[in-house]
């Protein structure tokens, strides 16, 4: 058994951890970048302006892409009041500001919370998570969601989207540089140089994208927990995942519309039709790890 403490402690360090190798191997990417075009002041200037241009874009308008992306519209406050009444319940007890209440019309039982601080956020719903859903288990996903917000959880993974994302345009510049003949770097060394950025090039944004996904996991797990604290229910919890376990298992279900490959790690359950040949190339851990988790809570 392990407190609901224990265990967001315990995946606190360990994202912590994973976002730090994450800052290591990009400050790698970006040396190297600098290196093999010369090690000016120009290629500095380049690799920087980039990062800061991308980051920009994801901070100011990555909920409003969310949001629009997913087709998710204003909750009406009369026709959701009890759906309006869990959100500012929750919001109290983690001490944020009320988030905007949206609703996707979607028959994929499934949540997400998005906004960049604790002040300027929005959870949203699909139409199949309410259909499904009683107000217990409706309680059990939003202080989930909540405890994203809470947690500053969208903050820590736009940085982390941020990092990945810039390895990738980074890497692609190296590769396509090396790829098609350019290049500064000459000598009896050049062939290797070229192969070692091509390499590089490949390989860096899928290290990349495995370390992001890695703390995706780590991140919904210690939701779970603190979702877990909040309603000082787990079973609330572990019923909510039971039910969209059992959806994703009908031959019916169907993956969210608006998923992808950017978006997917932000929703309550793994939003994509059938499971990863690995957990390492999950957005979310699997939902019978989940459950057993919250099963030892206390």
């Amino acid at each position: 058994m392990a407190s609901f403490f224990d265990e967001i402690a315990r995946n606190k360090i360990k994202s912590i951890l994973l976002m730090l190798i994450f800052i290591v191997f990009f400050s790698a990417i970006v040396y190297l970048f600098v290196y093999f075009l010369g090690g000016g002041l120009i290629a500095l200037v380049i690799g920087v302006a980039i990062i800061l241009i991308y980051a920009v874009i994801v901070y100011f308008s990555g909920d409003k892409i969310t949001l629009k992306m997913a087709g998710a519209k204003e909750a009406d406050r009369q026709q959701y009041s009890s759906l309006y009444s869990i959100v500012d319940g929750l919001a109290s007890a983690t001490q944020v500001s009320m988030p905007k209440v949206y609703i996707v019309n979607d028959p994929n039982p499934n949540a997400f919370a998005t906004g960049r601080s604790k002040k300027v956020s929005a959870v949203a719903v699909t139409t199949g998570l309410l259909s499904i859903m009683n107000k217990r288990d409706l309680e059990g996903v939003l202080a989930h969601e909540m405890s994203h917000i809470a947690n500053g959880d969208m903050q820590f993974m736009m940085i982390a989207i941020i990092f990945a994302g810039a390895i990738g345009i980074i890497a692609a510049i190296l590769r396509n540089m090396f790829w098609f003949g350019g290049g500064s770097r000459e000598g009896n060394n050049g062939g290797i140089l070229i192969i070692v950025a091509i390499v590089v090039g490949i390989l860096a944004p899928i290290f990349a994208a495995l370390v992001q996904l890695a703390i995706s996991r780590r991140r919904e797990y210690m939701a779970d927990a603190n979702g877990a604290r909040l309603t000082r229910d787990p079973e609330g919890l572990v019923d909510a995942l039971t039910k969209i376990k059992n959806y994703a298992a009908s031959p019916t279900s169907q993956p969210v519309k608006a998923a992808n490959e950017v978006n997917g790690s932000m929703y309550f359950a793994n939003p994509f039709k059938g499971k990863s040949l690995m957990n390492i190339f999950s957005t979310h851990p699997p939902i019978d790890e989940r459950i057993n988790r919250l099963k030892k809570m206390y």
